[in-house]
């Protein structure tokens, strides 16, 4: 056998950095400003922003964060929104080699301060509606943080809070500034916070090449392309909008922007903007299933509107449902520290011939690594063995590819653990099927052992979704003298009807679960969520161990 480095003919290719850019979602920008100069890049009500001006308003922002001082690898925060403002900043940052931190909007002074602080942030834009949260977060940061106000003339709420405000800012970026030459792909692109940052700080760092390549493989997952109008109901500092504000700039789409979720809101732009994409937690897809008749369109859309949903995963009568309402759902997978979707439910042929109910069961599954992600495997995490493709043998997913973050900041321990064996180990406890979909059953935390079997509270939630009257179900362990652990039901119902009869529902749920996966108690009230829409169930295992 040759030897590449001397005998083979190949070995002697030299272009001198000529075949070779770093990949970035900066570039998307650059080729879209010219390319598409006139196409509108971002709608806000009446506000009308073109591609041309898009790409000059991130460079001239970008002039603004060098010429204050802020240095390549170091943090800028944003406090902010699905507004215009926020669109530009994940350019713009990007742009000065400094990495873009998001904060969810919902989080409390305290967790703020500590995200400013464990993730060394310089500069912190917030809008004027969390001015109130932002001050008080800066009065226990132990650090010095410029403010930049964004006024959005749209809203009334909040105040002006900072240094200087964000057009202002803005106008004193530099033409002649020159911008960060990217060399390095693999350099931070942003820092995303999970949840619990307060007793141990997980702060996940991508990479400018996993941005782009995760970015572009939504472009493929979802169909986008230049003439695809994206609804902006996914929030934006949730996994950088899974990546999706790069993903539509690639292909030169138009982002419509969205304060707060409103379901009449929701169907109004669909209509007045000729939407055809979105993205969206699974609890968004049950606020527009349940919205008032009258604010629900008359009749299902001719050509339907794509809508990638995640974060958990939705029930199959969720899916069933939003596609009788004349959307198309897309399912991906993935976690904060895969860029959000790393999974894709790819829809095969054949499905389409099922009944809807039978397609949305399928749909529901986590599915195969999107064409850019890389690699996945469902193992047994002791072994590392993969499970049989069987569809009941549990093990954990793991992945392994281009799309996993770089690590945790400032948190090797956690890092080296999530990456035992060179494999991100997710925490989500699936099967694999015979035709290589994988299925997340639970979190291994989730999971409930009741008389040494394993139930999964994914699939009683299934059930229970399938019950006309329920409109959100979330299944914990209730401890139990005799089984150790049995399932209990926490039950939110749908909006007029009564409390059903326990037994009728226990007999309902009979119909669709085995008997040792009934929950021993029901409980109907409204269900506790996370600042990201998800339920709390750390809160609901505490409440069912007083369950009687």
């Amino acid at each position: 056998m040759s030897d590449m480095s001397s005998g083979s003919p190949f070995a002697m290719l030299d272009m001198q950095g000529a075949d070779m850019q770093p990949l970035s979602p900066v570039h998307f920008i650059d080729r879209v400003a010219y390319v598409f100069a006139k196409k509108t890049a971002i709608a806000y009500g009446a506000r009308r922003i073109s591609y041309a001006e898009f790409g000059k308003r991130c460079k001239q922002l970008a002039a603004a964060i060098i010429g204050s001082g802020i240095a390549p690898q170091t943090t800028v925060s944003v406090l902010c929104p699905n507004v215009p403002e926020m669109l530009e900043l994940h350019f713009a940052v990007p742009m000065t080699g400094a990495v873009l931190n998001t904060i969810n909007t919902r989080l409390d002074a305290k967790t703020i301060a500590t995200i400013l602080d464990h993730g060394e942030s310089q500069m912190l834009f917030v809008d004027r509606e969390y001015a109130d949260v932002a001050e008080a977060a800066l009065a226990i940061c132990d650090r010095k943080v410029r403010v930049i106000c964004i006024d959005d003339p749209a809203v009334d709420v909040g105040r002006m809070f900072g240094d200087v405000d964000y057009e202002s800012f803005l106008a004193g970026g530099l033409a002649e500034t020159p911008l960060f030459d990217l060399q390095d792909e693999t350099m931070p692109i942003s820092l995303s916070y999970t949840s619990g940052t307060t007793g141990n700080p997980k702060g996940v760092v991508y990479s400018h090449r996993g941005a782009a390549l995760n970015a572009l493989g939504n472009v493929l997952a979802m169909g986008l392309s230049t003439s695809s109008t994206y609804l902006w109901t996914l929030p934006l500092f949730h996994c950088n909008g899974w990546t999706h504000p790069w993903a539509v700039t690639a292909v030169g789409g138009t982002h419509v922007c969205l304060r707060a979720i409103d379901p009449a809101e929701v169907f109004r732009l669909i209509d007045a903007e000729t939407v055809t994409h979105m993205a969206a937690a699974p609890i968004v897809l049950s606020m527009l299933i349940h919205a008032p008749d009258e604010a629900k369109p008359k009749a299902a859309k001719t050509i339907p509107v794509q809508i990638a949903t995640g974060g958990a995963a939705p029930p199959s009568k969720v899916i069933d449902d939003m596609e009788r309402m004349g959307f198309k759902i897309t399912h991906l997978y993935g976690l904060t520290e895969s860029y959000g979707p790393s999974l894709i439910c790819e829809m095969q042929a054949e499905w389409e011939e099922l009944p809807l109910a039978a397609r949305a069961q399928k749909m529901a599954r986590q599915g195969v690594p999107h064409v850019l992600a890389g690699d996945y495997q469902v193992v047994d995490p002791q072994t590392m063995a993969p499970v049989p493709a069987d569809g009941k043998t549990i093990g954990e997913i793991m992945l392994r590819g281009n799309t996993v973050m770089k690590g945790y900041l400032k948190n090797p321990e956690d890092t080296a653990k999530a990456s035992s064996g060179g494999w991100f180990h997710s925490g989500d406890l699936a099967v694999m099927h015979p035709d290589g979909y994988a299925e997340v059953k639970d979190r291994s935390k989730d999971i409930i052992i009741s008389g040494g079997e394993n139930i999964s509270s994914l699939e009683v939630e299934e059930a229970l979704y399938q019950h006309p009257d329920i409109m959100e179900a979330a299944v914990v362990a209730r401890p139990d003298d005799k089984w150790g652990e049995t399932p209990c039901a926490f039950i939110t119902l749908k909006p007029g009807v009564d409390q059903p009869d326990i037994d009728d529902l226990r007999a309902f749920c009979r119909d669709h679960l085995a008997s040792y996966k009934l929950p021993s108690h029901f409980v109907f009230s409204a269900l506790p969520k996370t600042q990201t829409g998800k339920i709390q169930k750390t809160v609901l295992r505490e409440q069912a161990k007083t369950v009687t």
